[in-house]
Formats: structure tokens, C-alpha cells, sequence
């Protein structure tokens, strides 16, 4: 039999207050956790279809076996197994009266409820339709769309709102109630969207361990004001660090959170974060203010640095904060406007109020706004950057030049198969506080013949660069500055010119072959490939001596640095060759899977010419041979995975860059990574016989997750100097997990400051899966120490608004090593 009815509104009723207090725990492990449900799967239930936002255009079907009338000509009565089916949602039961015109009901006997969401069991339900009341009695549910099960004495319902009497709700296998909720009443509202807990417990087993009277929750996705999850932590410099989010719901499209914070050790600090969104953009501003800082007055020495100039009254007690914004405006289709912010008030901010390396190696901040494009053959923008310092061991004069303004615009579009032009174009105007500035022009037209079939290409390409400059000061001015820079007596008459131009061509060829064979290793079948590449460049010597250093600095020498038309970073050098460079990679690639097991590469280039061409004092590339760069990369299978970078300089009969890593990922989730990384410093002293060279760093790191069995694992790291025999971070913990619980407990010492002083600090992290967690975010500061932590995230991605400098050789790098 099938009735068209308008049943079921106190089944959504259900389903919205139950889970009412269960947190989303998406991103929670539950592989250890056992497949056995409080409420299991109803045989005669169909499979849920749909969703929610369909089930009130949907008809109601019920079905029994069989119908009669009783009392009254409206009152139906349908017994032995009754089925109700709207939408995505059943309702079964052994008995089912139902009145039309009164719009009572009762379900007696085994009420069988699910959805989309959640299945429940109950003894008795009964209502009135018409005035929107029902009562549920000795309810189990199960929620089915995330983890989620407990009970209720009964549910009361009345309109938009209900109320849960001795309601529970765990995340844990009924056979292991690691921890459950429970609450004497549970009053919901779902028309405003909250809830309110009375007399609410949380037990570990059957010790209660936390006991709130009274706290109001969401029950839906709608943001709300209120407060989030604390952060806790203890550390030599901070002391006791509690932070107390606070949010704040504002409208539908912008938002605020409000971050004060209380260092024991140091005092009060209040962060805040203002959010907005629309229809073309979005955009985030956000700020740190502490009125008085007790650090610095604790470690007086360490914020004097007469060197730099930094008097006894900078000392920066008063008043320390940070400032960000970053916003986007789409214009239309083809072109946005952005820009990123930042601030600091002195120069020790980020060394004190960081926790990690990148904290102490953040020597300046970048600002700048602009308006960029991009179509199918071209890019463009004009924008504006400047620089801050931020690095108390450095000075004003250590700062890259602000660009202000830029424009820039690259076009690349091909005319036939074996034809294609471009432009790079740039105009900037360059400010310092410290130096001389100017205008510099920069257009390189080209054109290429990229010819290609199935196993080579040959790519020739002519390029035609000239680069002009506008600069200010005189000869004088602009001689002092050159010695102030670089050393040494100059004569003024050397730069006599303030318009300078320069004007060359570039002539390259790129060919390549590729060619490959089956092959089988250990019975595992392999494409072999080998690929040969010749690389030519040919650019006339221009003398660029008197040119300006704007943004230029040189490349390091690397794979890539192989195939490029200059080494010089920026257009104040263009170098001058006559070299060819000549490699060689191979690859082994399985068959079964597609992966690439096996890749190693080698190539040198030859000079043939000297290259004179160079900054300030450095000096020219002798004709001959460079350094070798070798690569290699391996996989033997999905566990193990090595690689290596080497680069070995003939004339020195030494390397120059040597990095290695492996990493290995165990079966549970672990992971073990051990890297070294050695390099020389590329500023070294040429003008003397024998060279003076120096090394720039060698460093190890260690680090892994090791899983002793299901439920403990460790974790640690040991980053360590090896030039500087000093200790960079340790990170040793212990984890424990079960289904429904986990506990992390991490101690972790690093640097602090750029003297190599060490701070420590102990972090606990209590998660009741399912609800929330107490104590310091310890997932953090693993994923970002111990590489695979998480093996979802095996990079990481560093700061792009900060940049740092190398201290021996003054080269910017802005980009931190991954393994490392």
C-alpha cells in the first residue's frame, strides 16, 4: 500500500539536535578504530538517496501489511512492519497509529529511523503534527557521515525547538567508551541555530574529568561569535603562553578574531584578524600590539649593536607589534589588482616573537601593491614594492632597492608550427634610503625555431637586449658611492655619463635526443631511456663595469643554471659567452605503474672564451671547463626514496655543492628522513694566489615518526651545524593514540636568536576525537619539523613575504631548502 502523507518533520528534528555537539572530525585518524556500530544497518531500510535540500518536495510512501481504522473514521492504524520512505529518509516500526484530521501519531515498537546522516533506534515516538510536538523515548543513534554515537532518555520537540533529556555522545567503539559526553539536559534551538548544555560531564572511562554547568554550542555550519580552543605552552623566554582566540561573526562576507595572549615572563599582547569576501575579491588584514615587554630589559646587551647604529634608547620595550594585509580585487577577466602589506616596529620582532628558524633568518619585509594581467600570449602589471629591515644585525644599507614603480610585460605567441616571437619588457624606478638611485629600461626582443619530432628537438633562438638607464646624482656623487660600496679610490671621470645604454645580441641552440628500449631488472619491466643535450650560447662582451647594481646578484650554479642565456639574476649584467654545455640524464621508468624509479643526470660546460663579465669584486670565468653538476634520484619502491646533488669543480679539484637525502616510510605511517647538505661559499677571495675559500654551511638533519605498534609512536629531530658545531633544533616526543583519544606529548629546543642562544619548550596536546582538544597545536610544529609527518604533505611551503640574507656571501636567498 502506498499513502501520500506529510510525515516525518520530527525526523529532521532528530537529526539536527543529536549530533548537535559533535565536532567535525574529518581530519581525524579512525583506522584504529573497530567497524562495530551502537546502531547497525536496517536490513529492510533502502539506501539513502539524496540529501536534505530535497526532502521537502518529496512525496511520503508507506507501506504495511496491514491497514485499518480504528476509533474514529481519521485514526489509521498500520501494524507489522510498517515502512515509511521520503527522500533520503526511512521510518519503520511494528505499529503505527496516525490521526488526518488531529495530526496525532505513535510509533510503538521498535522505531527505526535513518538518513543520509544517521540511524536511530527508539522504543516509542508520538506527536501532533499539527502543533509541531513529538517525544522520543530510549533513543540510540549512530551517525553515519562521521563518527558519532550515544543516546537519550527521551527528546522533546516543539517547533524549532527540542530537548535532549540524559543524552550522551562518543566517538568511540561501543566496545571501547574511551570517553563520553554526557549531559542532564540538552535544550536546542535550530531556528537561531544554537544549543544549550546543562550539567554537562566528560569522562575518561567512568571518571569525570571535566564538568561545565552550563555552555552554549552551534548546531548547524553558520559562523557564530565565540570562543575557539586555547592554546597552551611553556618555554624558557615566554614562560606559562596562553592564547585565547575569540571570534567574532560579523556579517555573511567579513569576520574578525581577536588574540590576546599572557607570556608569564614577558606580559599581555593582543592580536586581531579581520576577514572579508565578495563577489571580486577577498582580502585579510592582521595585527599584533604589546604594550610592554619585559624581554628586553631582561637581555639589554643583546638589543645593543653599536656597529649598526642602533643607540641605548632604541631598545625596543614599549609598544612592539606587527602589522599584515594581503587583498585581491578581481577587475575583470584579464587583469586583478593585489596586494601584500607588512610591518614590524623593530628589528628583533620576529626573533622574539618567532618559534621557529625561519624566524631568526628573516632579514627584510616586502611590501607591494599592483595591478597585473594575463592573457593567452602575455603577462603583465604595474606595481610598486619597498623594503624593510628587519634583521637587527644588519643595517639600512643591506636592503634591496624599492622599485618605484615597475611595469613589466611578456608576450610569446607562435605564427606557424616551427615559428614563434616575444618581448620580456621592464621599466623600473629604483629608490634606496642609503644609495643613489635611477631609471632603468630593460626590452628583449626574440624569435625561435622550435623544430621537434618524436625522439629530438632543435630549438634556435635569437634574442636582441637593450637596456638603458636614467641615473640620479653626478660623478662625483655616483664615484663615492661606488667605494663606499665596493672598496677602493674610484675616478670620478669613470662616471662621467649618467645615461648609460647597453645593446647586445644573444644566439642560442637547444637540441636534444631521446631514446629508449625495454628492459627488464630483478623481473620488473622498465623503459630505459637515454637523452643526450647540446646547449650553445653565444653573447658578444659589452663592457658593464660603470652599470649600476639595482637587483642583480649571481645565480648559483645548478642544473638549470646549465641551460640559461645568463647567470645574473635581474638586467644590470648581461653576461657575455661563447660556451657549450653538454648533458647527459637517464631514467628508468616501470612499466606496471608509470613511476619514474630511477633518474640521473650530468653535464658541464665548456668555455671557450673568458667570461668578463662581472659584479663588483668578482672576477671573470676563465675559458675551460666549469664544475660538474650531477644529479640523481632513485625509488627502488614506494618505501624508500634517495637522492643526491653533487657539484665537483675541476679547477679546484674539489665540490662545490654536495646535498643528500633519503627517506624511508614505514608501513603505520611512519616516516624516517636524513639529510646533509654541504656548500661552499661562492664569494670567495679570487684576487689572491692560492684562493682564500671558505665554507658556507654544512648541516645534517634527522628526523622520523616511528610507530612501536598501533597506538605509541615517537618522534624527533636533530638539526644540526656542522661548520658551526652548534646545535639548530631537537624535537623529541612521544605519542599516543586509540580510536577515540590521543595525547602528544613534544619537548623541542631551537635557536632564538642569531647569537646561537637555545630556548626550550614543553608542549602538550590532549584530543578527544570527535569534540576538541586541549593544549599547544603539537601537529604543527611536527609537520613542519619532521618531513612526512603528515603523507599528505610531503613540502613545505615557505614564507614568500620575507626575504634572507646569506652572511657570507651577501646573496639573497628567498627560498629555504626543503630537507633541510
Amino acid at each position: 500500500m502506498h499513502r501520500p502523507l506529510r510525515l516525518l518533520p520530527l525526523s529532521l528534528c532528530i537529526a539536527l539536535a543529536l549530533p548537535a555537539y559533535a565536532a567535525d572530525g574529518d581530519e581525524d585518524n579512525w583506522g584504529l578504530c573497530p567497524i562495530i556500530d551502537v546502531v547497525p544497518v536496517f536490513e529492510d531500510a533502502p539506501a539513502p538517496v539524496g540529501g536534505i535540500e530535497n526532502r521537502g518536495s518529496e512525496p511520503t510512501d508507506i507501506d504495511g501489511g496491514q491497514l485499518e481504522r480504528a476509533g474514529t473514521a481519521e485514526d489509521i492504524v498500520v501494524q507489522d512492519n510498517v515502512r515509511l520512505n521520503r527522500g533520503d529518509q526511512f521510518l519503520g516500526t511494528d505499529k503505527l497509529t496516525y490521526n488526518a484530521e488531529t495530526g496525532r501519531y505513535s510509533a510503538v515498537g521498535n522505531v527505526r529511523y535513518q538518513d543520509s546522516g544517521m540511524r536511530i533506534l527508539a522504543e516509542r515516538a508520538e506527536g501532533d503534527q499539527n502543533a509541531d510536538r513529538h517525544r522520543i523515548e530510549d533513543v540510540q543513534y549512530q551517525l553515519t557521515q562521521r563518527r558519532g554515537n550515544g543516546g537519550a532518555e527521551r527528546i522533546e520537540l516543539e517547533g524549532a525547538r527540542g530537548r535532549l533529556v540524559g543524552s550522551t555522545y562518543s566517538t568511540c567503539a561501543p566496545n571501547q567508551r574511551a570517553w563520553e559526553l554526557r549531559a542532564s539536559r540538552i535544550e536546542i534551538d535550530t531556528a537561531k541555530g544554537m544549543g544549550v548544555a546543562r550539567n554537562a560531564t566528560v569522562r575518561i572511562g567512568s571518571v569525570p574529568v571535566l564538568y561545565v554547568p552550563w555552555f552554549m554550542f552551534p548546531v548547524d555550519d553558520q559562523r557564530r561569535t565565540g570562543l575557539l580552543y586555547p592554546q597552551l605552552s611553556l618555554s624558557g623566554r615566554n614562560g606559562f603562553d596562553y592564547k585565547q582566540p575569540i571570534y567574532l561573526n560579523l556579517a555573511p562576507n567579513y569576520d574578525a578574531t581577536l588574540y590576546p595572549r599572557i607570556m608569564a615572563d614577558r606580559g599581555g599582547l593582543l592580536g586581531a584578524e579581520f576577514r572579508w569576501l565578495y563577489e571580486r575579491g577577498k582580502g585579510e588584514v592582521y595585527g599584533n600590539w604589546m604594550p610592554s615587554d619585559k624581554l628586553p630589559g631582561d637581555e639589554p646587551d643583546r638589543y645593543l649593536n653599536p656597529e649598526v647604529g642602533f643607540p641605548v634608547s632604541s631598545l625596543p620595550e614599549k609598544n612592539r607589534g606587527q602589522f599584515a594585509l594581503s587583498a585581491t580585487h578581481n577587475i575583470n577577466s584579464a587583469w586583478y589588482a593585489n596586494t601584500n602589506l607588512g610591518w614590524v616596529s623593530d628589528t628583533h620582532y620576529f626573533e622574539d616573537f618567532s618559534s621557529s628558524l625561519y624566524g631568526i633568518s628573516q632579514y627584510s619585509i616586502r611590501s607591494d601593491a599592483g595591478v597585473y594581467g594575463r592573457g593567452r600570449y602575455w603577462s603583465g602589471g604595474v606595481m610598486a614594492d619597498h623594503y624593510q629591515l628587519a634583521d637587527y644585525t644588519l643595517s639600512e644599507v643591506n636592503l634591496p632597492f624599492d622599485r618605484l614603480p615597475r611595469a613589466y610585460f611578456s608576450w610569446a605567441q607562435p605564427f606557424m608550427p616551427w615559428l614563434q616571437a616575444g618581448v620580456d619588457a621592464e621599466g623600473a624606478r629604483f629608490e634606496h634610503q642609503e644609495f643613489l638611485g635611477g631609471t632603468r629600461i630593460d626590452v628583449k626582443p626574440f624569435v625561435t625555431m622550435p623544430l621537434e619530432g618524436a625522439s629530438w628537438f632543435i630549438r634556435p633562438k635569437l634574442a636582441w637586449r637593450y637596456t638603458a638607464y636614467q641615473l640620479d646624482g653626478n660623478a662625483q656623487s655616483r664615484a663615492e658611492e661606488f667605494a663606499q660600496r665596493n672598496g677602493g679610490p674610484v675616478d670620478p671621470a669613470r662616471f662621467q655619463d649618467s645615461n648609460l645604454t647597453r645593446s647586445l645580441p644573444i644566439t642560442s641552440v637547444d637540441a636534444g635526443l631521446y631514446f629508449d628500449r625495454n628492459t627488464t631488472f630483478r623481473g620488473t619491466s622498465y623503459l630505459h631511456t637515454l637523452e643526450p643535450r647540446l646547449y650553445y650560447l653565444n653573447v658578444p662582451y659589452r663592457n658593464q663595469d660603470n652599470f649600476p647594481v639595482f637587483d642583480t646578484g649571481p645565480m648559483t650554479f645548478s642544473w638549470g643554471q646549465l641551460f640559461r642565456d645568463n647567470r645574473y639574476t635581474g638586467a644590470d649584467r648581461q653576461m657575455d659567452a661563447n660556451q657549450l654545455t653538454a648533458a647527459l640524464t637517464t631514467r628508468f621508468i616501470s612499466e606496471e605503474d608509470g613511476r619514474e624509479r630511477l633518474a640521473a643526470s650530468i653535464g658541464q660546460i665548456q668555455y671557450f672564451d673568458d667570461s668578463r663579465v662581472t659584479l663588483p669584486n668578482q672576477t671573470t670565468i676563465e675559458s675551460g671547463k666549469s664544475a660538474w653538476v650531477a644529479d640523481a634520484s632513485v625509488s627502488p619502491n614506494d618505501r624508500w626514496n634517495l637522492g643526491a646533488t653533487y657539484i665537483w669543480n675541476p679547477k679546484y679539484r674539489g665540490e662545490d655543492f654536495v646535498s643528500a637525502r633519503v627517506r624511508y616510510l614505514f608501513e603505520r605511517g611512519g616516516v624516517v628522513n636524513l639529510g646533509y647538505r654541504y656548500r661552499r661559499n661562492a664569494a670567495f677571495r679570487q684576487d689572491i694566489d692560492p684562493p682564500e675559500l671558505r665554507d658556507q654551511l654544512e648541516q645534517a638533519d634527522f628526523s622520523f615518526l616511528y610507530p612501536i605498534n598501533e597506538t605509541w609512536s615517537v618522534v624527533g629531530r636533530y638539526y644540526y651545524s656542522i661548520l658551526d658545531k652548534k646545535e639548530l633544533e631537537t624535537i623529541a616526543g612521544v605519542q599516543w593514540e586509540s580510536c577515540c583519544l590521543a595525547a602528544r606529548l613534544v619537548g623541542r629546543r631551537y635557536l632564538r636568536n642569531r647569537d646561537g642562544e637555545l630556548d626550550t619548550r614543553i608542549m602538550f596536546e590532549f584530543e578527544l576525537k570527535g569534540l576538541g582538544s586541549a593544549g599547544q597545536n603539537t601537529e604543527r610544529v611536527l609537520r613542519r619539523g619532521i618531513l612526512g609527518y603528515d603523507r599528505d604533505d610531503l613540502y613545505l611551503v615557505p614564507p614568500t613575504s620575507t626575504q634572507r640574507l646569506n652572511s657570507g656571501s651577501g646573496q639573497v636567498e628567498s627560498t629555504p631548502d626543503p630537507t633541510l
